[in-house]
């Protein structure tokens, strides 16, 4: 192919290929078992899997609702009632998207303009920054705290001010399973009274919340839910990642410009699987039981892993599990991630990535979305690292 004879002024200069791409790549390459990214090795419930086919098979393959099938905006706004006390209107204030990723997109894009401060919480998951960029926003960087990656309250408290549009959190949080409490909310309810600061709650993880702890959903909290945009992932609670169907909730005054940048985004999402989700949501069951399932795969995982020189400190939610190795080896996390592939055939993400500039904890991100012989497998190689 003939090479493109102009110059191009990329918007995104920094941005290269995304880490979860690059290790699943030399995972790949090297036959490792990979742990990086975070999608389960098991398969689709199956009654969920014939929904879809009989949709498809009863011809429903045309375009849907720019905003969502309304059977499946229903009963998100069933869901959310029953779970966290709070009404939607399916109608104007719920909108299906191609996946979480692109819902905190078209949030970000419908509400910040040229030099607007977003509030970033870091380590951070990947796709905050980049979009923020995009959309003429400057990112602020506030470090979780290093003992257990909560949120220093105080520190927020100064970095906001007259230019701050939005403050992005993610609860549970990707990539260090922390968890928000109640107090947390209430601090951040507190700060944000008498601002028109908004807030992105990306709760892709709701139902991955362990040891008996409630998810703090920011629905639950009417003074917060008022200048949120709240999205969430059908492909995390149903272990179908490769479907790409997520959906945001939102007031119907933010929802209207949700929806501007929606509809020229990708317009609609694909119908067969709206419909099939809309009456597999009727089994509540499969996300009400998800807590209890994820956290007997964290406890089996880290079973395999006693006895290890690993800093363990057992995911509060999420299914990510960071593995300190400080008492190990003095490597980069990114030396040690490429070095476990390529000698022990473990892949998993190195979590200074997830910081603006560099930053090694060493902590390694493992997924433990796996069927439990992958994780003893994946155990037993990684115990020859660090025994």
């Amino acid at each position: 192919m003939p090479q493109f004879p102009g110059t191009i002024k990329s918007k995104l200069p920094k941005v290269g290929t995304t880490i979860f791409t690059t290790m699943t790549a030399l995972a790949n390459e090297d036959n490792a078992i990979n742990l990086s990214q975070g999608f389960p090795d098991f398969e689709v419930n199956d009654k969920l899997k014939s929904l879809v086919t009989q949709y498809i098979n009863t011809n429903n393959n045309q375009y849907a609702p720019m905003a969502g099938v309304a059977k499946l905006r229903e009963s998100i706004a069933e869901k959310i009632e029953k779970l966290y006390s709070t009404n939607y209107n399916p109608d104007t204030e719920i909108t299906i998207t191609a996946g979480g990723t692109m819902a905190l997109y078209s949030a970000i894009s419908a509400i910040v303009n040229d030099g607007d401060e977003v509030v970033i919480f870091t380590p951070a998951y990947d796709s905050y920054t980049p979009a923020v960029q995009l959309n003429g926003g400057i990112p602020i960087y506030i470090p979780l705290k290093a003992a257990d990656f909560s949120i220093p309250w105080d520190m927020v408290k100064k970095f906001i001010n007259h230019r701050t549009r939005l403050i992005i959190l993610n609860n549970p949080h990707n990539p260090t399973g922390a968890t928000l409490s109640e107090d947390d909310v209430k601090q951040l309810q507190h700060i944000l009274q008498g601002t028109e600061i908004m807030v992105l709650s990306d709760e892709v993880y709701e139902h991955l919340v362990f040891d008996g702890k409630q998810h703090e959903s920011i629905c639950r909290y009417p003074a917060l839910a008022e200048r949120s945009f709240v999205v969430f992932s059908f492909g995390k609670t149903y272990n179908a990642t490769g479907w790409k169907v997520g959906y945001c909730v939102a007031p119907e005054i933010l929802m209207k410009e949700f929806r501007k940048v929606h509809q020229y985004q990708t317009f609609s999402v694909n119908t067969p699987m709206q419909l099939a989700l809309a009456d597999y949501m009727e089994e509540n069951s499969a996300y009400l039981q998800l807590a209890a399932f994820y956290e007997e795969k964290r406890n089996f995982f880290l079973r395999q892993l006693s006895g290890s020189k690993f800093d363990i400190k057992p995911a509060k939610g999420t299914y990510f599990q960071l593995l300190g190795y400080q008492n190990i080896s003095e490597e980069k996390d990114t030396d040690l991630a490429i070095r476990l592939i390529k000698e022990f055939g473990v892949a998993a993400i190195p979590v200074s990535v997830f910081y603006h500039k560099p930053f090694d904890s060493k902590y390694l991100r493992f997924c433990f979305a796996k069927e439990n012989n992958t994780l003893t497998q994946a155990a037993e190689r990684l115990l020859k690292f660090a025994s």
